[in-house]
């Protein structure tokens, strides 16, 4: 990781470090992704089929996986993994459950009543990374909100051939509607369907920069997403009373994800920015991903601060999807961050908590999008509608509002329609 004194950087400078990689490669990106677009639009299934066999190495004989193939998936989890997900299960549906909307039902004055309600989203299409690693948990992240929402139908897609604990935890969440497909070509399957594939009206879950721009592009399209959510990040604030160890833990557990992932530790120690330094290096050796690692690692920052003001500064400048704050004090940092897509408070609190377990959800806005987008929760499985009912004494006091509201916008229907039912009432 290359080491930079803040302070020592320029403005363009300051810009650069704090770059994603996969933005510098946005036009060429882009271009591939609307080539596998036009053809699922083209070819729908053969061209699922065609990518299958071509990114995946899989011969497909069918989309969709039959049921005696995830039960006989399921046989195949051991039993002690098989409890490790479900104590996650139970975490993240407390988590969500807690998040159940409470209903508004106010009156704004006398006779004039203001609701909001809200309804499931109908159809939505749940996609699970896999590339070099199963994200088995990102089933539970996904499927548990979109089941206690009450979403009727939920479609779930993952690159051939599916692990059996991705199908295992489909299972366990209920969700029987399951594609062997991924990539971008996954992502305009949910979109526009095919011969095989549900259209869905909302699609959610992480990945890569391909999947990413094809959410990009569907959202262009009229098609509702989640978020943007690409290549995974992490931003570590450390002091010096720090544990190296944990620091450098920490940050390896992002970079082992893909070599698209990037790490930045940020911290106003140079003894502490050297100790993690050595401590990556011996940890990596103890990585059966080191080789992934390494490539994210050399698109990584290790970035010295003045102080921990300055940290914060910098991590709000950079907006991370997965923000840790391993100080003497952390909460008391909470107040100041602004753009983070989760926080992780203290020495015990590393980001793996929060990926498999703890019961806050893992799928986050990257990108810097955590300046405008929040992590995913119960609210992104609903829509909300508003409600008025006004009595007839409502109406006439609100009345003269609307009517002069309207005849100063030279909206002549909009104060008819008051004045016709105020002469009707006075009549």
């Amino acid at each position: 990781m290359q080491t930079l004194l803040w302070n020592s950087l320029d403005p363009s400078e300051q810009q650069n470090a704090l770059a994603r990689p996969t933005q510098t490669v946005q036009d060429s990106l882009t271009e591939q992704v609307q080539a596998i677009k036009k053809a699922v639009l083209t070819d729908g299934d053969k061209a699922l089929f065609d990518f299958a066999k071509r990114f995946d190495n899989t011969e497909l004989t069918a989309l969709q996986v039959a049921q005696a193939d995830i039960d006989k998936a399921s046989e195949q989890v051991s039993d002690t993994l098989k409890s490790a997900i479900q104590t996650a299960y139970n975490n993240i549906h407390a988590f969500h459950t807690a998040q159940i909307p409470t209903p508004i039902d106010t009156q704004t004055m006398t006779g004039v009543r203001c609701q909001v309600i809200t309804r499931p989203i109908d159809s939505v299409g749940l996609y699970i990374p896999s590339g070099t690693a199963p994200l088995f948990s990102t089933v539970l992240m996904l499927a548990i909100p979109a089941k206690i929402a009450g979403c009727r139908q939920i479609v779930l897609c993952s690159p051939a051939p599916i692990s059996n604990e991705t199908l295992y935890t489909a299972k366990l969440c209920g969700i029987d509607t399951v594609y062997a497909i991924g990539g971008a070509g996954a992502v305009f399957a949910m979109a526009c369907g095919t011969d095989s594939v549900t259209k869905v009206d909302k699609i959610f879950g992480p990945g890569n920069a391909y999947v990413t721009e094809a959410k990009r592009q569907v959202l262009a399209d009229g098609v509702a997403i989640d978020m943007p959510a690409g290549p995974s990040e992490v931003l570590v604030i450390a002091d010096e009373f720090a544990n190296p160890a944990f620091v450098a833990s920490d940050l390896l557990s992002q970079a082992e994800h893909g070599a698209d992932s990037q790490v930045i530790l940020v911290t106003p120690s140079q003894a502490l920015a050297d100790k993690v330094s050595g401590e990556i290096d011996r940890q990596l050796a103890l990585l059966s991903r080191a080789d992934t690692a390494r490539l994210a690692l050399a698109k990584s920052r290790i970035i010295i601060a003045d102080d921990l003001a300055q940290c914060i500064d910098i991590s709000n400048i950079y907006a991370p999807e997965h923000l840790i704050i391993n100080t003497q004090n952390p909460r008391a940092c909470l107040d100041d961050i602004t753009h983070a897509g989760s926080v992780f408070l203290g020495a015990y609190s590393p980001e793996s908590m929060g990926d498999y377990a703890s019961g806050t959800n893992h799928v986050l806005p990257t990108y810097g999008f955590a300046r405008t987008q929040s992590s995913l929760g119960l609210a992104d499985f609903y829509k909300r509608m508003t409600v008025q009912e006004l009595d007839k004494s409502g109406f006439l006091a609100l009345a003269p509002t609307v009517e002069a509201m309207a005849q100063a916008e030279q909206l002549d229907a909009h104060k008819l329609a008051v004045t016709v039912r105020v002469d009707e009432i006075n009549s």
